[in-house]
């Protein structure tokens, strides 16, 4: 399996990929995932919708949190063709809990938990941490990537104007 060493940092501090660096105009993986309640999900079942995918290391740091709970406010403005999805590492009981205990109901929370095949399909699982890169990646009606953004300091938030600026592009 491929690694990216230095592909991302954490406080500074060089991290490592696993798997290959996802590609736009190619067709989006669909590894397993699990839902909130523990029933395997695949993304392809939301095809015909622009679907948003945002990948956290865990929705129980502070960054992680404020991004979900922005994406969660701009949601709301995106409308019915659009679906985000908020992807971790984190237990789907953890993700429930966090969603109830935010009032998080706009975007949806997926869990990579099982085996990481999300994480080294899409090249963002970080060796050292075992858990997801920060990132945001857009497929569109059909499922074909159209935008990657891979946030190199994970401590940081995505650029969201960015983000929100091709999502309309594709509406």
């Amino acid at each position: 399996m491929t690694e990216r060493k230095g592909a991302v940092t954490f406080e500074g501090n060089p991290l490592t990929l696993v798997g290959d660096e996802l590609r736009v105009g190619t067709n989006a993986p669909d590894p397993d995932l699990w839902d909130n309640d523990l029933n395997p999900f695949k993304l392809s079942s939301l095809r015909g919708k622009v679907c948003v995918l945002v990948t956290v290391p865990s929705l129980d740091t502070p960054v992680c949190d404020m991004e979900a709970r922005r994406f969660n406010e701009e949601a709301v403005g995106l409308g019915a063709d659009v679906k985000i999805v908020v992807i971790s590492m984190d237990l789907p009981f953890a993700q429930k809990r966090w969603c109830g205990a935010a009032g998080v109901k706009n975007v949806q929370t997926l869990s990579a938990y099982k085996e990481a095949t999300f994480g080294t399909s899409y090249g963002l699982l970080i060796k050292e941490l075992h858990l997801l890169a920060r990132s945001v990646i857009i497929l569109d009606r059909e499922g074909a990537v159209r935008y990657v953004q891979l946030v190199e300091e994970i401590t940081n938030e995505p650029n969201y104007g960015e983000v929100l600026k091709e999502i309309k592009k594709l509406l």
